[in-house]
């Protein structure tokens, strides 16, 4: 009998070996018993240590005894720390090896598919209806190209002399607007008057009447 049929339960020579998932599912199981007996032998390990530190000076053969124990507890503890490396690599290697198997499988199914996709199909079938296809979207494109050419009905310009008589508009434009600003500073002034402005008395005529005003008060005053 194997190591996994006599760890697993498996039966004599003819006997069904477990398949990849169950022996995962033995070692998760392994795993977490072992993992709850280091917590165990943690705290036990603890304990004797609190005991052998409280018995240390008053009673030396309790704290030897704690001690001891707590060596034992310590060598279960690493025996069980390789035990546990070693279910834990077993446990990957079994979960690769099912991956690996799955994905084998799956690879089949694929291929065996294709297979039969291609079963009915002729590469020289396949040749020919690509090769029209191509020629197809050839002349698709030939007629989108033809419809989308702006047509003209036969006349034709020629774009310098379109832009010419444009310049040629522009500055006819220009020299009106110029014009028109020149016309409004063109305001028609008022007329100059025709009478002349009477003339201002001469300052000589003044000051004779004053000298004559003058006479006459003081000839009043005598």
């Amino acid at each position: 009998m194997s190591l996994l049929g006599k760890l697993f339960g498996g039966g004599g020579k003819g006997g069904k070996g477990p398949s990849p998932q169950e022996a995962i599912q033995k070692l998760r199981e392994t795993e977490e018993m072992l993992t709850k007996k280091q917590e165990f032998l943690e705290k036990k390990i603890e304990q004797e240590l609190a005991i052998a530190k409280k018995n240390g000076t008053k009673n030396k053969r309790a704290a030897l005894q704690a001690l001891k124990r707590k060596k034992r507890y310590e060598k279960q503890l690493a025996q069980i720390d390789g035990t546990l490396s070693t279910i834990e690599f077993q446990r990957e290697a079994l979960e690769n090896a099912n991956t690996n198997t799955e994905v084998l499988k799956n690879m089949g199914f694929a291929a065996k598919a294709m297979k039969s996709a291609h079963e009915n199909m002729d590469i020289d079938k396949v040749d020919d209806l690509m090769q029209d296809i191509t020629e197809q979207q050839e002349l698709a494109q030939e007629i989108s190209d033809a419809i989308s050419k702006p047509v003209g009905f036969g006349e034709e310009f020629d774009e310098d002399e379109l832009l010419a008589e444009l310049d040629e508009l522009e500055q006819e434009e220009l020299d009106k607007n110029l014009l028109e600003i020149g016309g409004t500073e063109n305001v028609p002034l008022p007329n100059v008057p025709s009478t002349s402005l009477p003339a201002r008395p001469a300052k000589k005529e003044e000051d004779e009447d004053d000298m004559e005003d003058l006479q006459r008060w003081a000839m009043e005053a005598m």
